[in-house]
């Protein structure tokens, strides 16, 4: 059995029975990223060290000195993962390590830029809501976010050691399909093109002036 005929036995697929209600036009089976429930974690971390990796130009001169670094994705690795269910609540105990690369910039001891990577590990131990077994698995994802203000380099690493300015949001999530009511498709308005408008008091002034007002008199 399909999923529309489940809702409906003589009518055509995506159709609604009867008249359309507030303009709702059809059932839409829509695919989708269900969020069974997320978190997010803030925090300042001191004194990391990034240990540095694919450095450009590959041969700089030492010591290098700190520009930034930042994160290059908005997505994360999560490894590690363990889920424990809770007995006395709705919610699981969630551990993992998130891994984040960041880009490095830099100057080395002549002056030149150079850049590299990095990549900031975070331990992760919290609470979410954590769906039943099904033959679809859920996932766990993070969305991050990592800033290093500043920075100084460390000698017996060759790399740095920073402040870091951290934000992660860890999901739980499983692809779907839900049907859901529409209102049909969307209508798209055409583009409005930018411009200076530097003509626009010109061009707004009519083409000829305007006849004289018919109760208008000249004085002799």
């Amino acid at each position: 059995m399909s999923f529309y005929s489940n809702f409906q036995s003589d009518r055509c697929p995506g159709a609604l029975t009867g008249n359309p209600i507030n303009g709702l036009t059809e059932k839409v089976c829509i695919q989708a990223e269900k969020i069974f429930d997320a978190c997010i974690k803030q925090s300042q971390m001191e004194s990391y060290t990034l240990t540095l990796t694919d450095l450009t130009p590959a041969d700089p001169t030492y010591p290098l000195t700190f520009v930034s670094a930042r994160s290059v994705s908005s997505e994360a690795t999560v490894s590690g993962l363990v889920i424990e269910r809770q007995t006395d609540r709705p919610c699981a105990r969630v551990q993992a390590t998130v891994s984040i690369p960041l880009e490095v910039l830099y100057t080395d001891a002549t002056g030149a830029d150079g850049s590299a990577t990095a990549v900031v590990s975070m331990p992760i131990d919290v609470l979410l809501y954590v769906p039943s077994p099904s033959i679809i698995p859920f996932t766990v994802r993070a969305v991050v976010s990592v800033v290093a203000p500043e920075g100084t380099y460390d000698t017996a690493t060759q790399g740095f050691i920073v402040s870091l300015c951290s934000t992660v949001i860890l999901k739980v999530s499983m692809p779907v399909e839900i049907l859901v009511p529409s209102y049909g498709y969307c209508a798209l308005p055409p583009a409005q093109e930018y411009s200076q408008e530097v003509c626009a008091g010109f061009f707004e002034l009519p083409l000829y002036p305007q006849g004289k007002p018919q109760n208008c008199k000249c004085n002799n």
